[in-house]
């Protein structure tokens, strides 16, 4: 299943291939400044080129100018060679007899790339029909053999459905079958896995190995994620403000990097990032939140019209005290954000207790949790969509303070509000900025200012880091620990990064399919997983190595699971272990010892299977 060549005769194939697509030279400007600089790359069919950096380095702009993508403002320079022709210059109707047809991109929001009034199999189809002239039974038919091909479990299900009915995972692997619907030469890829859990990365990260090797494609993985690039890339190349700045083989650029720029990109990589520090001093008194036998369901309209349930949030029982963090980690679509927003009384709970701060709030009208909501803030995953783009950044983060501290003058507001962006580590003068004019880290602090400025007693951090580079998850990561332990708050933090959740939480909560797997202090819980769910949640965490990663991929089950039917335990369809019993009961809620819960029949094996 490994990617890279294992020995030197296949790497020499490989740089013996005329290249699919070749720069040179190539430059993006904007109103003269250069964001992309004399970029020169290369990519080979059967080949994936890793191309990493940090935010704003220039990695997606570079390959969007080559494509004829770039936004109209941009003056793009240089070369830009895809087989015999030439793309810098090219008139749009012959780039679009290109994109699709032989270059295919895989975009980093799949929910955004895909139209969310269209139905999959619509979607699927319309290239097909485009860029090949099949009949529309043909395309359908085609249409249905791409999803079997990116191995999603009910391909004929998912034509019926809309991208909002999909998991993040599924939805990555529609666009990933719209890539390779006109068999491309090379696929383009803008981070695939960013806001993925790390099993489905695996999974996608392992499917590409598999594609790559099966049809000699050429790739580009464009990715702020050197573990990423491991299991995967044949050549690396880093690039900073713009340019090039170190290529090589994947083991030359991870083993014995050149820059140092790299060398602290892969320190970074290969050391947790998260909140980090030492626990925060707990205090007396009622936990902060506390949610009892919690259960949230959504109605939906199927892709027949049937109205149903889907039970999100099933009998989650948790509480944080007043100082502690708590991390809740699952995949995608397990309900840790919707645990979230129900806890918070931001989504509607079918059952359960709900208390802030020791008042029970299940049934309190909107009007009387206005004086509490200003203990219980919220920092949202995606800071740009999060933040009002009609509103500077000083209104954004002095918005909570006209709303709770109304005796508070403008002056008084304006005063607090320049203290608390230094707080965060941004220049104050970057007050009078719309969200649009930051990057992403900087859009993360303006929200974390925003919530901080209240001095709440519980922040809720709903994948605070999963956008980010590697050196702004470290530095955000320091910044809630120290605000955390400054104002001795509580932080829940939903995240995927189990790095994160490693270094910066005291307890952790794993969810799958919305019911709770295990709940265990951090420490224990990463030295001896007890729920087979959470082992395979460690065993598929990345790793920056390009010797061991590949071998990794070579044993992740490709195929995307469906969620087993009701009755009994939720995971035994994954679950190496299970038994008759599994399918028949419902494992319960059990103690198994100081401080840690699990619901499973067999948590007294160990990963071998054995008492």
């Amino acid at each position: 299943m490994s990617s890279i060549p294992t020995s030197a005769e296949p790497m020499r194939a490989q740089e013996e291939a005329p290249a699919l697509l070749a720069l040179h030279s190539l430059s993006v400007c904007f109103a003269g400044v250069p964001v992309v600089d004399a970029v020169s790359l290369t990519v080979r069919a059967g080949e994936c080129l890793g191309v990493v950096g940090e935010s704003g380095a220039g990695k997606s702009l570079t390959f969007l100018a080559a494509l004829g993508l770039a936004p109209s403002a941009a003056a793009v320079s240089g070369r830009a060679r895809f087989g015999a022709t030439e793309l810098i210059g090219c008139s749009e109707r012959a780039l679009d007899a290109l994109r699709g047809r032989h270059i295919g991109v895989v975009f980093q929001d799949p929910m955004g790339a895909l139209t969310p009034h269209l139905r999959i199999g619509a979607q699927l189809t319309e290239p097909i029909l485009r860029h090949t002239g099949c009949s529309r039974r043909a395309a359908r038919t085609r249409a249905l053999e791409l999803l079997e091909q990116v191995r999603l479990a009910a391909p004929a299900r998912c034509l019926q459905q809309y991208p909002h009915e999909l998991s993040g995972g599924m939805r990555q692997r529609v666009l990933l079958a719209l890539a390779l619907s006109c068999d491309p030469q090379l696929l383009i890829l803008d981070e695939p896995t960013t806001a993925l859990d790390v099993t489905i990365q695996a999974q996608i990260l392992a499917l590409l190995a598999h594609i790559k090797r099966e049809r000699r494609l050429g790739l580009v993985l464009v990715t702020h994620d050197f573990a990423a690039l491991a299991g995967l890339a044949d050549r690396v190349a880093v690039m900073r403000a713009g340019r090039v700045i170190e290529t090589g083989s994947a083991g030359q650029v991870f083993h014995t990097p050149r820059e140092p720029y790299t060398v602290e990109l892969l320190q970074a990589a290969r050391e947790p990032a998260g909140p980090g520090g030492a626990p925060g001093a707990r205090g007396a008194g009622a936990p902060v939140l506390a949610v009892e036998d919690l259960t949230v369901r959504y109605r939906q309209r199927g892709a027949r019209l049937r109205r149903g349930e889907i039970v999100a949030l099933q009998a989650v029982t948790v509480a944080i005290a007043p100082g502690e963090s708590l991390a809740v980690v699952g995949e995608s679509g397990c309900g840790k954000s919707t645990l979230t927003r129900a806890a918070l009384r931001l989504t509607g709970a079918a059952h359960g207790r709900i208390a802030w701060l020791g008042r029970e709030v299940g049934s309190w009208p909107e009007r009387r949790l206005r004086a509490l909501r200003r203990n219980l803030q919220l920092i949202f995953q995606d800071p740009l969509s999060s933040l009002d783009p009609r509103l500077s950044v000083e209104r954004l983060v002095a918005e909570p303070l006209e709303v709770h501290h109304g005796e508070l003058d403008a002056q008084a507001r304006a005063a607090r509000v320049a203290a608390m962006l230094e707080r965060v580590g941004l220049d104050p003068a970057l007050a009078a900025r719309r969200p649009h004019e930051l990057s992403g880290g900087q859009c993360q602090r303006v929200g974390i200012a925003r919530a901080m400025i209240l001095a709440p007693r519980l922040l809720v951090c709903d994948e605070p880091l999963s956008a980010l580079d590697v050196r702004a998850q470290r530095q955000i990561g320091a910044l809630l620990d120290a605000l955390r332990r400054e104002q001795g708050m509580s932080v829940l933090l939903v995240s995927h990064d189990l790095g994160a959740v490693r270094r910066g939480c005291e307890r952790v909560l794993v969810l799958y399919q919305g019911a709770m797997a295990e709940l265990a202090p951090s420490e224990a819980l990463f030295a001896r997983p007890l729920h087979p769910y959470t082992r395979a949640l460690l065993a598929a965490v990345p790793v920056a190595d390009p010797d061991v990663q590949p071998g990794r991929l070579a044993q992740v089950r490709l195929t995307d699971s469906e969620p087993a039917p009701a009755g009994g335990c939720a995971f035994r369809t994954r679950c190496p272990q299970a038994t008759a019993r599994c399918t028949e009961q419902r494992p319960p809620w059990v103690e198994a010892g100081a401080g840690r819960w699990v619901a499973c029949h067999h948590f007294e094996r160990g990963a071998d299977g054995m008492l």
